[in-house]
Order: structure tokens, then C-alpha cells, then sequence
């Protein structure tokens, strides 16, 4: 084949003789016109968004030390509104009054790793296992209006003589202003405050609203979605992976 078009083919034997010999295919050429061929490799479906996908950083933790290294660091938000977060201080998180919940591309410094027993029945939002004791890290929000206060989440558990630990799902090690960096500033400025205006796509929509969703069907881009949003549901009709409508529950 060539040139994306098939050549016909014409098989004739060429000889069949003593055992291990081949039988051979001989292709001759003619004049007439051939259905083109599909390419093996068509035309890519990758999306700037798939690439940015592929190449996150990945620390895979595996020990209090690995997980100490976040000290000092900036990391920011990939799991939005799914990680509620607490008062920190002296080594404890007050379980008993969530603070909110962290939301898309928020920055957080880390200040401090350390263990704590879960609570029994913890009446908020904890996407980690209890275990025998949560790994959690503390952190201040340089966005915040208090940007000195200190906060606590969990981002793993201990069990059974092994640490398990989520930070590589629920957050970003690098900026993503800059991994996404081919949004625009309108997009991320409209993120930023967490909100979504028509023209954004779903990966835009969940970074801004968050990954708590009720899609109409499994055809990304074009679905109607609604997104619980920190328990202020908004409702996106999408088509061609663009918001054509942005409707706030009103309830």
C-alpha cells in the first residue's frame, strides 16, 4: 500500500515444492482507481487537555518520610469539592467542625505531616479510609482572607503496617494555570471564582465546580450535566464540548 490507497492484489502461486518452502504472493500493479486506504495511524484524537493528563507529575508515596517531602511546598487542588478540611493545631484536626471544602486549582502551602484516628462516624466529607489512623497534611490557603490560618486534610491511612496514600489523585505538584496553561485567561479567570460561563468545556466546568456530578449520559461534551458545586447545584447543557447553557439551582 501506498500513498493512503490500496492497491489490488492479485495472488498466484509461485510454486509449492518440498516442505518449508513458502508459498509466495505476487501483487501486480493495474490502472484502476482504489478505495483509499483508513491510515494505520489517523488523524490524532489527542486533546491538549489528554496530554496534560498523560504527563502529570506523580510522586507515589509510600512512607511518612515520602509524604513528609510536601513540607514547605506548594501543591494545588485536583480533587474539587470532594476533600472537606478542618481547624489544625498542635498535630490535631478538629474532625467535629469542617471549615469547607477544597475546590478546583486552590493553592495550598504545606505546613506539617502527622497521624490521627479518625473519627467513628465522621459526619463530613472524608474520601479517605479510616484505618487504623489517618495521615493528614496541614496546610495555610495564600488565597485565603487569612492566609496565616492553618487547616488540616487527610490524604491517606495507615492499616495493617501499611501507609496508603492519595495526594497523587487529589492534587496537582504543579500550577495548573500553567499545565492548562492553553485555556486563556478568560477561562481561568472565570475558575478562579469558581464559576462557569458558556463557551467552557466539562475538564473547564470541573475544574471551577467540582468532580461531584450527575451527567445525562457517558457522550462527554455533549450531555446536560449538573454539578453539585459545594452544595449549590448548577446545571450545564453542553454540546460540542462547549457550555451552550449554565443554569443555577434556584432551591
Amino acid at each position: 500500500m501506498e500513498n493512503g490507497k490500496k492497491i489490488a492484489l492479485g495472488v498466484t502461486v509461485l510454486m509449492i515444492a518440498v516442505v518449508g518452502v513458502r508459498v509466495g504472493l505476487i501483487y501486480r500493479a493495474n490502472h484502476e482507481e482504489a478505495t483509499p486506504a483508513k491510515p494505520a495511524y489517523s488523524e490524532s484524537t489527542m486533546t491538549d487537555d489528554d496530554a496534560v493528563t498523560m504527563n502529570l507529575k506523580k510522586q507515589r508515596p509510600d512512607s511518612l518520610k515520602d509524604e513528609r517531602a510536601l513540607i514547605g511546598k506548594t501543591i494545588w487542588v485536583s480533587a474539587a469539592d470532594q476533600m472537606d478540611y478542618f481547624h489544625y493545631a498542635n498535630h490535631h484536626a478538629d474532625y467535629a467542625h469542617p471549615v469547607g471544602t477544597l475546590m478546583g486549582a486552590e493553592p495550598l502551602i504545606i505546613q506539617d505531616v502527622f497521624e490521627q484516628v479518625a473519627p467513628p462516624k465522621a459526619p463530613v466529607l472524608l474520601r479517605i479510609p479510616a484505618g487504623q489512623r489517618h495521615v493528614l497534611l496541614a496546610f495555610t490557603l495564600p488565597k485565603s482572607a487569612d492566609p496565616k490560618a492553618e487547616y488540616a486534610v487527610p490524604v491517606g491511612y495507615y492499616q495493617g503496617g501499611l501507609y496508603t496514600f492519595s495526594t497523587d489523585e487529589i492534587f496537582f505538584y504543579d500550577d495548573p494555570h500553567i499545565l492548562y496553561k492553553h485555556w486563556g485567561a478568560d477561562a481561568w479567570a472565570h475558575i478562579d471564582k469558581h464559576e462557569v460561563v458558556p463557551g467552557m468545556s466539562e475538564n473547564q466546568a470541573m475544574m471551577a465546580l467540582g468532580q461531584i456530578i450527575k451527567p445525562s449520559s457517558d457522550s462527554i461534551g455533549d450531555r446536560t450535566v449538573n454539578y453539585d458545586n459545594n452544595s449549590h447545584p448548577v446545571t450545564i447543557v453542553f454540546e460540542k464540548n462547549k457550555a451552550v447553557t449554565v443554569t443555577p439551582d434556584k432551591n
